[in-house]
């Protein structure tokens, strides 16, 4: 992203204003009496998943399934060494920014992008890296590069596609090239392809290219190119495709209108345009025609960003914080031109260029004239005003409108400093309980009378239609809403509960329950400025709603459970899932309290929870769900292992396997005194066993790997990889911890393992969690885990 977006040859451009108004309190006007109207059987499409994105992360990353490695900092990265260059964001200086807190690793080879998709995969989130293309990365991290210093010089090294040359995973950081498809490989061999579960899934041409002679002078000091930019994004994504061909390409991640229309007035552009309505177009054409050439698709994903130019009170909705009442009233409305033919904002974009809005319309049209297949992504957008109920109104509907009209990939760019209500309006869709309950997958119809004042959203989450889920809008800033809301479709839905936030507060929270539904027809009324997420249940119109304030706390290989009590129940049902979003399996029938306790579990195991009330006319539908993570006792002396899975397929020939050890005790703890043992069985094959340290934060030269054969064998395991740690280790300090130790081990031979009946084995376990089946010794004697039996 960049700070300052230069629109050249367009009049008018947006002044940003830094002087913000506070919103003065108004009167509530007389209610607006909305109609909603809802078909289930009607629109029927998937939404994608990857619409919920982001670019920097929130603490409950968790609620985001999509995350972008991306910005102005990327088209400097230094793969090979993790240097980057800031460009005209700062003082073009040179450096290692883009490490963050992973500064003690920093010299190894990619650091940066393993570290975002060491995150990524531990929370099943797709993962979009940017890839370098302007020509030149950081050579060093010496601080500023003058103008003298520019590429080519020695602060610099050039970018090459194609190595030409077999690949290294230690590639030699002074050898005047980084090579583009050696960095792919590097990724691929760590987490494999693309097309698996853990692979990086999709690679960004660069980042804004019609603005790298502003933003990247040192880099690219000329203007680009229209047919350079075609030309760059061909022979970068031949080179990506070379390597992993199920790796998706977006492109050209341009960063706003004027270079969707222009490329920022390329300097070959009048000679190029030829009957071509904008840019866009001519992009599209040219790599559908070099994709027919390579005989491959080289471009997958048509790659926008889109920073709002509407203004209100004389400022722009973004860019400039909250803003007065006009630019907060302009905020709530600006998404409309993502897709509402009817609505003009006030922006040089509706003055200058209206036929090109809106703006998704007529990004698709322009992809089935002239590359057919090719996904749509927004990979930076803000409505701004991201700590005001203004921008967590504008951000919902932006997520609605994502689903609804068939976007692949959407990330959100944070601007301000709080940003709490646009994390809300994620939170409406991914996580509206608190207990990960989501939005629907499948889009289906709905619509409201008055597109001014109110926003629908409706999705189910299967063919049943069992679940409805509505997100619904009031847009107005001192009138309710009075929406009378009419549901067609094959099911009667009897109950419904609703959940969300308003201008009091980011906090979501359930509203009210809805209870009195006739002939599938009920009204509610929603506060001024306030998103609601209503789910409603179908069922037999003589049951009482669903059970609702479902608690699970998690205990000692168990989890408590409690419930509001629901008005004439004769008994409850408790059901349990492995997975979030079931297939829920009955743990317990008839119960006839508010509360139940599930006893024997696996510390360590996460468990989904779901309860429904049982009447004389039959079972309610299902609660929303309820999470917990039961735990052993505290470690013996403070210390405690914590276990990951590097790959989670059981039948391979390879097991990988991630530790961390944490010291809670009050002294330091050092690591020579400590040994892990990991149970497993050999299975067929050779008994021959090999070790590797892939990488650990105390230094993969100070851990070593022995395997012990265990006789008599015990359940699950017929041998054990005990982990030592060398002097150079250090130690780990009160209250911290280890750092990561990945560990790998394979047979001589090679021949594959059966991991899925090994102790230590958890395939579930994708992020770290304390894990009793790994055991700790110190000093010889055992002070965490339970050993096989």
């Amino acid at each position: 992203m960049s700070k300052t977006k230069g629109i050249a040859s367009v009049a008018g451009a947006a002044v940003l204003l830094s002087a913000l108004l506070p919103l003065a309190p108004a009167a509530h006007a007389a209610p607006v009496n909305v109609s909603i109207t809802v078909d289930t059987g009607a629109e029927r499409t998937n939404i994608s998943p990857y619409i919920y994105g982001t670019n920097q992360d929130f603490p409950n990353v968790g609620d985001y399934t999509a995350r972008r490695l991306g910005g102005n900092r990327l088209t400097g990265y230094n793969w090979e060494t993790n240097a980057s260059n800031a460009g005209s964001d700062w003082l073009h200086s040179s450096d290692d920014y883009l490490c963050g807190a992973n500064v003690s690793g920093c010299s190894a080879p990619g650091a940066t992008v393993t570290k975002f998709h060491d995150v990524s995969v531990a929370n099943g989130s797709y993962s979009l890296v940017t890839l370098q293309m302007a020509g030149y990365v950081a050579a060093d991290k010496n601080g500023s590069v003058s103008e003298s210093e520019a590429a080519p010089s020695s602060r610099w090294r050039q970018v090459v596609n194609e190595k030409g040359s077999p690949y290294t995973l230690t590639p030699d950081p002074n050898d005047g090239s980084v090579y583009m498809d050696e960095e792919v490989n590097f990724l691929v061999n760590k987490y494999g392809s693309a097309a698996t579960s853990t692979g990086i899934r999709g690679y960004s041409l660069d980042n804004e290219p019609a603005l790298w002679s502003s933003t990247h002078p040192r880099i690219h000091s000329a203007k680009v190119g229209a047919k350079e930019l075609v030309d760059r994004s061909v022979a970068l994504s031949k080179a990506v495709k070379a390597v992993d061909p199920a790796a998706e390409i977006f492109g050209p991640a341009l960063y706003g209108f004027y270079a969707y229309y222009a490329l920022q007035d390329a300097p070959d552009w009048p000679a190029e345009k030829g009957s071509y309505n904008w840019y866009v177009d001519y992009y599209l054409d040219k790599m559908k025609q070099a994709s027919a050439t390579a005989g491959k698709r080289l471009l997958d994903t048509l790659d926008v960003h889109w920073y709002p130019e509407a203004q209100g009170g004389g400022q722009r909705i973004v860019f400039g914080g909250t803003g007065n009442t006009d630019t907060q009233k302009a905020r709530v409305q600006a998404p409309r031109s993502l897709w509402d033919p009817t609505y003009h904002e006030d922006s040089w974009i509706n003055t200058s260029f209206s036929s090109y809005l809106p703006i998704i319309p007529r990004l698709k049209s322009s992809i089935d004239s002239y590359y057919p297949g090719t996904k749509l992504a927004i990979t930076e957008y803000s409505y701004g005003g991201e700590g005001d109920i203004s921008g967590g109104i504008a951000q919902a509907d932006a997520l609605g409108i994502f689903g609804k009209y068939g976007l692949y990939f959407a990330s959100f760019w944070k601007l301000e400093s709080d940003s709490d209500y646009v994390n809300s309006a994620f939170k409406l869709y991914r996580n509206y309980d608190g207990n990960g309950s989501k939005f629907g997958d499948i889009h289906v119809k709905a619509d409201t009378s008055d597109i001014a004042n109110s926003s629908v959203y409706a999705s189910v989450n299967d063919a049943t239609n069992s679940e409805l889920h509505l997100i619904v809008l009031n847009k107005s800033f001192d009138s309710s809403l009075n929406a009378n809301i009419q549901i067609a479709g094959d099911k009667t839905y009897t109950s419904g509960v609703v959940y969300g936030f308003d201008s009091t507060g980011t906090a979501l929270s359930q509203k009210g329950v809805i209870s009195s539904i006739s002939g599938n027809q009920f009204a509610y009324s929603i506060p001024p400025l306030t998103a609601y997420h209503i789910v409603l249940q179908s069922g037999n119109s003589s049951t009482p709603a669903a059970p609702t304030g479902v608690t699970a706390t998690a205990g000692d290989a168990r989890v408590d459970l409690a419930w509001a009590p629901v008005s004439g129940a004769a008994s409850y049902n408790v059901k349990r899932a492995t997975t979030s979003g079931g297939p829920y399996a009955t743990v317990a029938s008839g119960v006839t309290s508010t509360a139940y306790a599930d006893t024997g579990l696996t510390n360590g195991t996460t468990y989904y929870y779901v309860v429904s009330a049982v009447h004389p006319a039959g079972e309610s539908a299902n609660s929303a769900q309820a999470v917990a993570t039961p735990q052993g006792a505290p470690p013996t002396g403070g210390l405690a292992v914590q276990y990951k899975v590097n790959n989670a397929s059981p039948n391979d020939n390879q097991v990988m396997a991630q530790f961390n050890i944490k010291n809670a005790g009050a002294s330091p703890v050092a690591m020579n005194s400590l040994k892990l043992r990991y149970y497993f069985t050999k299975d067929a094959g050779s008994s021959a066993l090999q070790f590797w340290s892939d990488w650990a934060q105390v230094g993969s030269s100070n851990v070593s790997g022995s395997f012990v054969a265990m006789n008599p064998a015990k359940t699950g395991a017929d041998a054990y990889l005990e982990i030592s740690f060398g002097p150079g280790a250090g130690s780990i300090a009160p209250g911290g911890q280890s750092g990561e130790i990945q560990a790998r081990f394979a047979k001589s031979d090679w021949s594959n393992f059966d991991e899925a009946n090994d102790y230590s084995y958890d395939g579930t376990k994708s992020s770290f969690v304390d894990w009793s089946r790994v055991t700790l010794y110190r000093n010889g004697t055992l002070v965490w885990g339970t050993e096989p039996s």
